[in-house]
């Protein structure tokens, strides 16, 4: 006889779950939230047959970035606009492979909700088979729908009422948080569904790892390239040593120190001293995960939620990860002679 799943809470109850905390509620986020499931699950499917199709590879494009743009990013961007553009919860929508965000006509549904995503973090990795990502966060507009502007987008992390990120990797798993707690869902491809797989994710205190690209050491500044000596010298608050642990996809070594423990860096760099990372589509969205999880996330000099952005593609410094880590990064680098 097959043996039946420890846990049948598909990703659709858990939200169901999460609405009648709310009684009144209208359904529009519990809509979205579904919209972002069911375009995950399409990227799913083409990340694990890309290999057999014509999927892998360039386009002859470049986005706002600077960034070659992946066959896989472009049609991961498409696939989102398309699933979250049509029921009328959004009324502005951004990404990190369009230049400008799109304005949804006010005339198209309640238009309660802002989504920023990277549809595809970490495309340079496809070809390799490394597992690549989706980011997303989730506002709530206060303008009047009629009058919605660029200052209803530009809102910090801490106005965020949703985010998280879907895994496609040797499993594909959706991780989110409402702001109570924060839950993980493998997809089970013979059904079709997300099901509840990591319930209140609680990261580490602290952790035995850091994840960073060591090869940028040269173009750091002074102070990161020190504490980043004493975290493997084991002077860190870490008791011991900590590992390297680096995969080079961003959620991905993320995702492993938060179940984990640890820290994940991307300091900034002589050539990049505004960081690279993009503040609204990947930073602000993975810090309301891990804070939501017990962790923190900082761009060296205070929380990355705290930061109101001026830019759809505002880059950003950061740490993030165990809390008490973060936090012991952040006063090594705030201090007299830590300036950045």
């Amino acid at each position: 006889m097959t043996q039946l799943p420890g846990n049948l809470q598909t990703i659709e109850s858990h939200f169901l779950d999460l609405q009648s905390l709310h009684p009144g509620a209208s359904g529009d986020f519990t809509g979205l939230l579904n919209d972002i499931t069911f375009a995950a699950k399409i990227i799913s499917r083409e990340v694990t047959k890309a290999g057999l199709v014509d999927i892998l590879g360039a386009t002859e494009e470049e986005n706002i970035q600077g960034e070659v743009v992946q066959k896989l990013d472009d049609y991961a961007n498409r696939i989102f606009l398309k699933c979250l553009g049509k029921r009328g919860q959004v009324c502005i929508m951004g990404s990190e492979e369009m230049a400008d965000p799109i304005f949804v006509p006010a005339n198209q549904g309640s238009g309660s909700y802002i989504v920023v995503f990277d549809p595809l973090d970490g495309s340079s990795n496809i070809d390799a088979n490394v597992s690549v990502s989706t980011i997303f966060g989730i506002w709530r507009r206060h303008s009047r729908r009629q009058h919605v502007c660029t200052e209803d987008l530009l809102q910090p992390g801490s106005e965020l009422v949703g985010a998280g990120y879907i895994v496609y990797g040797s499993s594909t798993m959706f991780v989110y948080t409402a702001g109570h707690g924060v839950h993980g869902f493998t997809l089970d491809p013979s059904i079709g569904e997300f099901l509840l797989s990591h319930e209140n994710i609680a990261t580490p205190f602290q952790g035995g790892l850091y994840s960073c690209n060591e090869a940028y050491e040269p173009f750091w500044p002074g102070p990161v390239t020190e504490m980043v000596h004493e975290l493997k010298r084991g002077r860190g608050p870490y008791r011991g040593r900590m590992t390297s642990r680096y995969i080079g996809s961003l959620v991905a070594d993320f995702h492993r120190n938060l179940l984990y423990g640890g820290v994940y860096l991307y300091p900034p760099t002589s050539d990049k001293p505004e960081g690279k990372l993009r503040l609204m589509c990947e930073a602000a969205p993975l810090a309301m995960v891990v804070e939501n999880a017990g962790g923190y996330a900082s761009d060296g000099r205070r929380s990355i939620m705290d930061i109101a952005p001026t830019d759809l593609h505002q880059r950003v410094p950061l740490y993030i990860g165990s809390r008490e880590d973060v936090l012991w990064i952040e006063k090594k680098l705030s201090e007299p002679d830590g300036s950045l």
